[in-house]
């Protein structure tokens, strides 16, 4: 999800995309800060954002450049810069981890620290099982909310992005305005990927949770705070950071999990 501004200045600059083809054609935006040999950490955002809305405008490229790591960040299918399908059978969640994989291979990264938010969260724990070689650890914001899409009402946000027929349930129209937030964003897009991920394994298996060490970061304020602690309790290395004063959409600008992720990363970089 998008984050909030915590008024840090100055920002990283953004540059220009480097296009990775996935297995089914889709061109996936990458971006690329810090030193070549330095740790990196990949950064992925959550639904209706982007690499920069969600890690660059929030400082998270910044620190992590200054703390000595190398970034690649990733725009997801039908967001940013990346190409933006209209089908829903696009975004299937084998889909967005394979796309996670042809990035690293494509760079030639063997394992990485991932950083994912909310989509990018739910994203980075099904990476982080089904390729466990290829996660060092992570840290994973603003999960488990696996199928929040679910609550849209797909017909509803079909119209107004389609004929501009005004949405009256207010769920679906939160999503709305929240994807419209970002002047990039291709709103028939998401709406297919909200439809996309209505389907299959959305929601985090407790039952097969991922066996690297993964550091959980939820606002104090987000609906979803409860369960993204049942989550690292389940979790066999999990651990559990509580983020005060943040709910789901500005929780990315949260100061304490900036740090608390950099601090994450650096532990495990200063024992390699």
């Amino acid at each position: 999800m998008a984050g909030m501004i915590d008024a840090i200045r100055p920002l990283t600059e953004m540059p220009s995309p480097q296009f990775v083809m996935s297995a089914d054609g889709i061109r996936i935006a990458t971006y690329l800060w810090g030193e070549e040999d330095a740790p990196t950490v990949l950064c992925v955002h959550g639904f209706a954002s982007s690499c920069r809305d969600n890690w660059v405008s929030t400082g998270w490229v910044r620190d992590l450049t200054r703390a000595g790591f190398r970034v690649l960040g990733v725009d997801q299918r039908g967001h940013g810069a990346s190409d933006k399908p209209h089908e829903a059978s696009a975004y299937g969640m084998d889909a967005l981890v394979d796309d996670i994989a042809t990035v690293l291979d494509t760079y030639l990264l063997d394992t990485v620290f991932y950083a994912g938010y909310s989509l990018g969260a739910r994203v980075g724990w099904q990476v982080a099982v089904q390729l466990p070689d290829r996660v060092d650890r992570a840290v994973l914001g603003g999960i488990p909310d696996g199928r929040p899409l679910a609550r849209l009402q797909i017909e509803q946000a079909r119209a107004y992005a389609e004929h501009g027929i005004p949405v009256e349930d207010q769920v679906t129209r939160n999503y709305v305005t929240l994807a419209e937030r970002v002047a990039e964003n291709d709103l028939r897009s998401l709406v297919a990927l909200a439809e996309g991920m209505r389907f299959g394994d959305a929601d985090p298996d407790v039952e097969h949770p991922p066996t690297q060490s993964i550091l959980f970061a939820t606002g104090s304020e987000d609906a979803i705070l409860e369960r993204s602690k049942l989550l690292a309790d389940a979790t066999p290395n999990g651990t559990f950071v509580e983020l005060p004063d943040r709910h789901h959409f500005n929780a990315p600008g949260s100061r304490v999990f900036r740090q608390a992720a950099v601090e994450y990363f650096a532990s495990a970089a200063a024992d390699a």
